[in-house]
């Protein structure tokens, strides 16, 4: 009986004890330790919020403590904010009596929103300090942001308070057409390499006007936001080879998140759409990554040229292309959540030196897809009257990386000269005799590794150990890579001519 009594008292205190919502607490002694003695918060342009930054503070010792403030040092102007273990305090700047128990931790997450008059005037980094107490015990951890500058494009408000919207596809949208006696920017037409361009919503290119990049331009999209180049209109892209890994000649189209976390994620932004009639395009030297569709073409009027491109990380394509005519040269693309190219409805196609790779994870994708038909369209097919490939890559993690949909209504003309082929699976499809049919292919290396430097970081180079060294057809040489690197006789397949992989 005794037994039963002593549990039941036992579990009156733990019941209580359990209830408990205060503790004795003793001052911090300013041993508090951190996940990090400085939190880096990436670049950000400015006036747009930055992601959240996570710092970790720990209590080492056998006692519960009460620190008597946790703040910025430059208090309630800072332009940092921070919520400790969810609490926001004053503003997000500033807390008082912050618990922490014994051998136990606390979260604070860190953003920042500020402007380029914020940053110091010589190296653009706006930087704070986190303060835990004060007097002997004060300890700190430092915080720092790269504060960039940008030329900001955007939709008006109309007087309702609504957005000025473009036409795409027969809908209204978020988007704005670019001016060349802009009151703010000037000639919107020409983007330099000055400063950087955030855009947000669609730029449209209105009929008869010409948008030029030159070397150096860094265009980042907001989310759902594009380039539109309508009827009429043409783009052009000068780009460079660059002399260092910063590619400062190249011209980039990527989203405005800066942080590194973001650097590889698709579908960012959506897409840059060349509309139906759009005309007179030149594409040299550009590098886009991250959007849901890379390059959207739509039928040009006249030829395109896409030279030393590189497109990687797109939701659904890195280059789609409606009854077109392209003529390709040392593109590079790489992980579409459908195809990396993908040449629909017809048109005339001839790629020289390419490296089509596709090793987006799960579901069912190709490098390259070729068809005549389009599902809705009037009428249904279009002739595909030429797609050639010479000296190219076709490559990726899927087991069959070339889809060729023909439809018998309509022509259906595709020839590969000397490219290496991933096509592992074993088909009588007249389409695929790779072997046999010489009207289509000619000396294709099958299903050999092509031992890319790195394909999952997007580094397409190759050395002597390649199955694609010197493999290629003088006939087709392109005189020089896409780095500007002369290429050798006999030429390597691909974008990139060979070299020793970097140690």
């Amino acid at each position: 009986m005794r037994q039963y009594f002593l549990l039941f008292i036992f579990g009156i205190i733990l019941a209580f004890s359990s209830c408990r919502t205060d503790f004795d607490t003793i001052a911090s002694s300013g041993d508090l330790k951190f996940s990090k003695d400085t939190v880096y918060l990436d670049t950000v342009f400015k006036n747009i919020g930055s992601s959240t930054y996570q710092l970790k503070v720990y209590n080492q010792s056998k006692n519960d403590i009460s620190i008597p403030v946790v703040q910025f040092k430059k208090g309630l102007t800072s332009k940092y904010r921070m919520t400790v273990d969810g609490m926001t305090g004053n503003n997000g700047k500033i807390f008082n009596n912050v618990t922490l128990l014994a051998k136990d931790s606390l979260y604070i997450f860190i953003e920042t929103t500020a402007d380029i008059t914020d940053a110091n005037p010589d190296d653009f980094l706006y930087t704070d300090e986190i303060q835990f107490d004060s007097g002997a015990n004060l300890q700190e951890v430092a915080l720092v942001t790269l504060i960039q500058d940008a030329v900001f494009l955007y939709p008006n408000q109309n007087p309702d308070g609504s957005k000025e919207k473009i036409k795409i596809d027969g809908k209204d949208v978020d988007g704005f057409y670019l001016s060349e006696n802009d009151p703010t920017n000037g000639n919107e037409f020409v983007f330099t390499n000055e400063k950087p361009y955030v855009i947000y919503g669609y730029a449209g290119v209105p009929e008869n006007k010409t948008v030029t990049f030159e070397a150096g331009a860094r265009v980042h999209f907001h989310a759902n936001s594009g380039l539109y180049v309508g009827n009429k209109a043409s783009l052009q892209i000068n780009g460079a080879a660059s002399a260092t890994d910063k590619l400062e000649k190249e011209v980039i189209f990527e989203g405005d998140r800066l942080e590194s976390m973001y650097s590889d994620i698709p579908g960012q932004w959506k897409s840059v759409i060349f509309e139906k009639g759009s005309t007179n395009h030149a594409i040299n030297h550009l590098t886009l990554k991250n959007a849901v569709i890379g390059l959207d073409f739509r039928s040009a009027l006249n030829p395109i040229q896409i030279k030393n491109t590189q497109i990687y990380n797109c939701a659904e394509y890195g280059i789609l292309a409606q009854n077109e005519r392209i003529t390709g040269e040392n593109i590079v693309i790489n992980h579409a959540g459908l195809a990396s190219l993908s040449c629909v409805y017809g048109g005339n196609y001839s790629f020289t030196h390419c490296t089509f790779n596709n090793n987006w994870s799960g579901g069912v994708q190709f490098a390259v897809n070729l068809s005549n038909a389009l599902a809705g369209a009037t009428p249904e097919t279009n002739p595909l009257t030429n797609a050639t490939f010479n000296n190219c890559i076709i490559y990726g993690s899927a087991t069959n990386e070339l889809n060729l949909d023909k439809n018998t209504t309509a022509a259906f003309v595709y020839q590969l000269n000397n490219c290496l082929l991933k096509f592992s699976s074993s088909t009588t499809n007249p389409l695929y005799q790779f072997k046999t049919d010489t009207e289509h292919y000619n000396n294709i290396i099958l299903n050999e590794n092509p031992k890319f430097y790195n394909a999952a970081e997007n580094k397409f180079n190759i050395d002597k150990t390649s199955a694609a060294f010197a493999k290629g057809n003088q006939a087709y040489l392109i005189p020089t890579d896409i780095l500007g690197v002369t290429r050798t006789s006999p030429p390597d397949l691909g974008a990139y001519q060979s070299a020793e992989f970097p140690k």
